[in-house]
């Protein structure tokens, strides 16, 4: 289908969530809207008939992305997240953790635990959900407990995940990219077009400056700076106390500390063995899944050995941990079912061919960070925002002789702006599970940081282009 018909539903759902401050029914009606034009647009009924078949088309399409082998890995990681920290949590394990961190003084104030998370969300470059995982698991607890929000937690982990796996393309993002880019000639080889996009990566580098003064400063503005310490909480730790106090006692650190290195650990060596020997050749949704499973395991043998719960206890502590997390893990079902739908409807494809007309080459660039923040947000993909674009640019960059690199950059900018901010995205989505907050608070409270970051990025596109063009 083409035309403006393609960007309906994503305007739906956007419009729904505002309304009815509701994720997941938004989302249903807006992969039904969706299914509906597909089906209209194909011919295939009458418009009466098309509701109703519209409404099988939405299950078919639920169902085929259950289907899917890596959409099925990243829905068990998913549940499986609960259980760990289930586990980690009803062990006591986190609340050792927490209180040995301030006993030795290492963190000793809001701006540490901001600071914290904010550094261990960057030397975790290899796959952005297992940062926002290791920084939103291991940081939690010290927020709760210096009165910072779990809304504070998600945006801090949310923006140093997507924004420096694209500056650090040692990942199966720069994999990804690269082999986009091996079909063109561009006067240089793709690795080097590659990594010379990197200083022109605005949106991320711009992003990064905001999360380095929010950390030094101590300040946030907005729905951001407005949001209690205990509102939007969500998973095992939601009655955690703001004030010091744990709902489950400390009994020893090992119960969080070795699950979490193990996972962490076991990534970096799943993501070797998939790839063969090559981190940013591996496979990320089979690599989350064998780590997260890892750290489960070692979860649960340490309680089973140390005598803390027995198997019985442990199954039923798993199962409950899954259960508190099965309103996110529907919505990333949902997500991730919208998207695929939109691809078939053309979505993307109908954004991108707004830019791909003639147009001053000092506009190309924010022109395609334009086209690729809204296909990104709208889809809920940096991947398939990436595959579109990419083929696009690159034969824009060979006909009028503009630098690849600068060009690149604002495709691989504007798809990380989607991943970073989108209600639908798998790592928006992730962020939320991984800090135990309310999806839609993080959300609402994200997004003026990420609009203004991305309309700075604009400004500065435009006036690189004066001088690098």
């Amino acid at each position: 289908m083409e035309g403006w018909l393609t960007v309906l539903p994503p305007l739906l759902v956007l419009a729904l969530v505002l309304w009815k401050k509701e994720v997941l029914s938004a989302l249903l009606v807006g992969l039904f809207v969706s299914e509906l034009l597909l089906l209209v647009s194909g011919g295939q009924s009458g418009p009466v008939a098309s509701v109703g078949l519209g409404a099988l088309a939405t299950i078919d399409r639920i169902v085929a992305v259950v289907a899917d082998a890596d959409n099925a890995r990243v829905l068990v990681f998913a549940l499986l997240i609960g259980s760990l920290l289930a586990f980690m949590y009803r062990s006591g394990g986190v609340a050792a953790v927490i209180d040995r961190v301030v006993g030795m003084g290492l963190v000793k104030s809001r701006r540490q635990a901001l600071g914290l998370t904010a550094v261990t969300g960057t030397v975790i470059f290899v796959e952005s959900n297992l940062s926002v995982l290791a920084s939103g698991l291991l940081s939690r607890g010290l927020y709760d407990r210096y009165g910072l929000s779990r809304a504070h937690l998600a945006y801090i982990v949310d923006s140093t995940s997507a924004p420096i796996c694209i500056l650090i393309l040692l990942n199966g993002w720069g994999a990804f990219v690269l082999a986009l880019l091996g079909g063109y000639d561009l006067g240089m080889s793709s690795a080097s077009v590659l990594w010379g996009s990197v200083p022109f990566n605005f949106y991320a580098l711009i992003t990064l400056a905001i999360v380095v003064y929010s950390v030094a400063s101590g300040k946030f503005h907005g729905p951001l700076g407005r949001v209690k310490a205990t509102e939007g909480r969500i998973g095992p730790d939601a009655h955690e106390g703001a004030d010091g106090g744990h709902e489950y006692a400390p009994t020893r650190s090992r119960f969080m500390i070795l699950p979490l290195l193990a996972m962490i650990f076991g990534m970096v060596g799943f993501m070797l063995w998939t790839g063969n020997g090559s981190i940013a050749a591996g496979s990320g949704s089979r690599s989350i899944l064998y780590a997260t499973v890892l750290g489960c395991l070692v979860a649960y043998l340490l309680l089973v050995f140390d005598r803390r719960f027995g198997h019985k206890e442990l199954v039923e502590i798993g199962l409950q941990g899954m259960n508190d997390l099965m309103p996110v893990v529907l919505i990333l079902l949902m997500s991730i079912a919208f998207g695929a739908s939109l691809k078939a409807l053309g979505t993307g494809a109908f954004i991108a061919g707004i830019v791909s007309g003639g147009m001053a080459p000092i506009l190309i660039a924010p022109a395609l960070f334009i086209a690729g923040a809204l296909m990104s947000f709208f889809t809920g993909t940096s991947w398939g925002t990436f595959a579109i674009l990419v083929p696009i640019a690159m034969p824009i960059v060979q006909t009028l002789g503009l630098p690849p690199a600068f060009i690149l950059s604002a495709v691989l900018g504007g798809g990380v702006f989607g991943d970073h901010c989108s209600p639908i995205s798998d790592t928006t989505i992730v962020s939320s599970l991984a800090s135990g907050c309310d999806h839609l608070e993080h959300v609402r409270t994200q997004i003026p940081y990420a609009l203004t970051a991305a309309a700075v990025t604009i400004a500065v596109y435009l006036a690189a282009g004066m001088v690098v063009l």
